[in-house]
């Protein structure tokens, strides 16, 4: 009799996996059989994820919450269910009610049929869904921008004497350690802020 082992997935630390452990319970009854990951799930090189795989053996049933949860991307996803297959572990998706259930010794080709056709539209979905996310951080980031906003650390301000040196130390009269000395900044936030000056 093979083991039930659950797996649960959020992208950042700062979500909650309560609502995917109560999803597995009734399914998984003991905890420690359910592994867990608050990481992106644009890869397989999770701790968690990777812990289980060492655990399982044939005869295993994995359950997950939504296909989403193993990971956003297709080709990936399509190769550990191959993985999966291959090693004897049967994967049943709470979302997915088809891989749910149990078919008649001799019938799982039809079980696979379904799942493969399924598992092909929610991996595209998924993957899809990643690049979307992508698409909008990175339109975020291009409206910050425009509107003048600074991402990233805080810029440096500049000193209200800068003019003055920056003026003295083109013009021979103080050296750039000097410059840097009565500015209190270090060779590299210098040589950035001349930089930026120059640019402006």
């Amino acid at each position: 009799m093979g083991i039930n082992f659950g797996y649960v997935r959020v992208s950042t630390k700062e979500q909650n996996l309560d609502r995917q452990y109560e999803a597995l319970k009734q399914y998984v009854t003991d905890e420690k059989y359910i592994y867990s990951d608050k990481a992106s799930g644009k890869d397989m090189e999770r701790e968690g994820f990777q812990n289980m795989l060492k655990a399982m053996r044939n005869g295993d049933t994995l359950y997950i919450k939504s296909i989403d949860r193993l990971g956003r991307n297709k080709e990936l996803i399509k190769h550990y269910l191959e993985y999966f297959k291959k090693e004897g572990i049967r994967v049943k998706i709470i979302d997915l009610p088809t891989t749910m259930q149990n078919v008649p010794e001799g019938q799982e080709w039809v079980i696979d049929m379904i799942n493969n056709i399924i598992i092909e539209v929610y991996t595209s979905m998924a993957e899809q869904e990643r690049n979307n996310i992508k698409q909008r951080q990175s339109e975020g980031i291009a409206v910050a921008k425009a509107k003048g906003k600074h991402l990233g650390r805080p810029a440096v301000q500049l000193p209200e004497a800068w003019d003055k040196l920056y003026k003295e130390w083109k013009a021979g009269k103080i050296t750039a350690v000097e410059f840097m000395d009565e500015v209190g900044m270090k060779k590299g936030t210098f040589y950035n802020k001349v930089k930026e000056y120059e640019a402006k």
